[in-house]
């Protein structure tokens, strides 16, 4: 079928998974995937390139050159109607003698919501809507987030033993799962925009927190938070701070002047946040984030910033590595204290998917809106 309803589908899915390829790249602006189809037939294709330009329009259009004219093009969100860098997508569609555009819904962003819909229909481009627009959102998650709640999709990963431990009573954790597991966590890494941790796990395991063996690509930013700056400036992160995005949360009534300068002078970017109830605010935190553009954090732990994370529902997805093997008791746990009386008041996840990986099981979960 050239057109209709499933053929509508078929390309919007196809969009979105280039819209993938963009994950971790393209913010502060949306990963987004563009198809463009004649008389059935693909004539060009794109998603947002590293640094969120130029926008998968343009690349699709530039690929398909003439053969746009009289063509569909299948878009994984809302073209842009306002003039940045580049011109508006939704202009150079029309431009290009598209005669129909299919999105999944409008861009919540204030620039766009509806307008480059209706600029497309001023333009006498037929407009549908709706399509794939849950497989959309989901993919979307981090920028719809970051534009209607100001903070940034949170993902947890944990990697525990299979009674629920991080490391041993004496803080060995190297390694819990296996070289299968590792690799999979650099690959999420990846399509994320940043990696959080808490100084805790920056001072017991001096983490790199940089995507390893996938080849050359863009590095995410390293975030730590550090209410008081505690950490030594000589460690992993400071030596690379240069290299690699360093940013710092901190709580500046707390942090001595020389720890503040000494990162300063080391290349890591500090910024202040709130504490709350001993720590940083967790959602201080994500605000802050937000702030600066980030759409998609991954968070390796330890179990203080989890529990802290998971007690203030801001997980929202929950990459679960287990092993088999058990360390008891004694062994340090994968999520900290949550003040929990009932069960009621536990946060609770949807499970997506599981697998094996290696010698591994990964279960992939998301949090259930309300709990």
């Amino acid at each position: 079928m050239i057109d209709g309803p499933e053929a509508d589908v078929r390309w919007m899915c196809h969009a979105l998974g280039l819209a993938a390829r963009g994950l971790g790249r393209a913010w502060p602006n949306p990963a987004v995937g563009c198809v463009i189809v004649r008389a059935g037939r693909v004539v060009g294709r794109g998603w947002t390139q590293p640094g969120g330009r130029p926008h998968a329009e343009a690349v699709a259009l530039a690929r398909a050159g003439p053969a746009a004219a009289g063509a569909t093009a299948y878009v994984s969100l809302e073209p842009c109607a306002h003039h940045g860098r580049t011109p508006p997508c939704a202009d150079a569609l029309a431009t290009a003698g598209v005669v129909r555009v299919v999105t999944p819904f409008d861009d919540p962003d204030p620039r766009v919501s509806g307008r480059g819909h209706a600029r497309l229909r001023a333009a006498g481009i037929a407009v549908t809507t709706g399509v794939e627009a849950a497989a959309a959102a989901r993919l979307q998650r981090g920028f719809l987030l970051r534009q209607t709640a100001g903070r940034p999709m949170l993902t947890l990963k944990l990697a525990t033993s299979l009674d629920g431990r991080i490391a041993t009573a004496s803080g060995e954790s190297r390694w819990v799962t296996g070289t299968a597991s590792r690799r999979r966590v650099h690959a999420l890494r990846a399509c994320h925009d940043a990696v959080l941790v808490g100084a805790g796990t920056a001072r017991a395991d001096d983490p790199l927190l940089t995507v390893r063996g996938l080849g050359t690509m863009p590095q995410p930013v390293r975030v730590v938070a550090a209410r008081g700056l505690d950490l030594d400036p000589g460690g992993a992160l400071g030596r690379t701070a240069g290299a690699s995005p360093l940013w710092l949360l901190h709580d500046p009534e707390a942090t001595p002047a020389a720890r503040s300068a000494a990162w300063q002078a080391a290349g890591a970017r500090l910024l202040p946040v709130a504490s709350g109830g001993g720590g940083l605010d967790p959602a201080a935190m994500l605000a802050v984030l937000g702030a600066e553009g980030l759409t998609r954090v991954f968070c390796e732990g330890g179990g203080t910033l989890a529990s802290a994370l998971l007690g203030s529902g801001l997980v929202d997805e929950l990459w679960l590595f287990g092993a088999g093997l058990a360390l008891g008791e004694e062994g340090r746990p994968a999520v900290g204290a949550l003040g929990l009386e009932r069960l009621a008041e536990a946060p609770r996840f949807r499970l997506l998917g599981v697998e094996e990986v290696g010698e591994d099981l990964l279960q992939h979960w998301e949090r259930i809106e309300g709990r």
